[in-house]
């Protein structure tokens, strides 16, 4: 039997579909919290040495350093800080790595926002849903750490550690990381200069 190449194409494009799917299918995990620490943060000592990449100036505002559950993952490819940070995880502790709580929320991210939401009574108060997770705009340090990340599926447990920075654009755009866990909105995103970065399904 002989097969077109569209036919050919077809069936490869089909075959990598499926892969990419498997290879990045959540993992799951009983009931219980997963992480109970909450993320470190730090001060910075004198005068910061200014970071760069890709001509954007980055200003170091704290040291930051967290494991927490990833509760999704948002590529960029398009928008103005794709190019810088091309990922964006959800990251939950404390009660927010429990399976019996995001079980029962509905979460996602959407132009570099995340969202959660119940048809449910909250299984714990919302504002402990907004200090227990988090959506954070990492920026690789190095394509190591790059590649580790874009490896991260939902339900890994993320490690890392870094800087929450500043970032100006040549233009004089400015990205600004938040400081608390504590606030949500606009301007609620921690914006991190990834140093170390590891993933462990448990």
């Amino acid at each position: 039997m002989n097969f077109s190449p569209r036919w050919l194409w077809l069936c490869a494009a089909l075959i990598a579909l499926i892969w990419w799917q498997y290879a990045h299918r959540p993992r799951t995990h009983p009931k219980g919290v997963l992480i109970a620490d909450v993320p470190l943060q730090g001060g910075i000592e004198g005068t910061p040495a200014q970071l760069s990449k890709y001509g954007i100036t980055l200003k170091p505002l704290a040291t930051f350093s967290l494991s927490a559950r990833v509760l999704g993952r948002a590529d960029y490819h398009w928008d103005f800080g794709a190019k810088l940070i091309p990922v964006d995880l959800a990251l939950g502790w404390g009660r927010m790595s429990d399976s019996a709580v995001l079980e029962k929320l509905d979460i996602s991210q959407s132009a570099r926002y995340f969202y959660w939401s119940t048809k449910q009574p909250l299984p714990i108060p919302a504002q402990e849903i907004v200090e227990s997770a988090a959506n954070m705009h990492l920026i690789p340090a190095d394509e190591y750490v790059e590649r580790a990340i874009k490896r991260t599926r939902v339900g890994d447990i993320a490690k890392f550690d870094g800087l929450l920075v500043e970032a100006q654009w040549p233009n004089g755009t400015k990205w600004t990381s938040s400081l608390t866990r504590s606030d949500s909105g606009s301007g609620a995103c921690e914006l991190v200069w990834v140093q170390h970065f590891d993933t462990a399904s448990r």
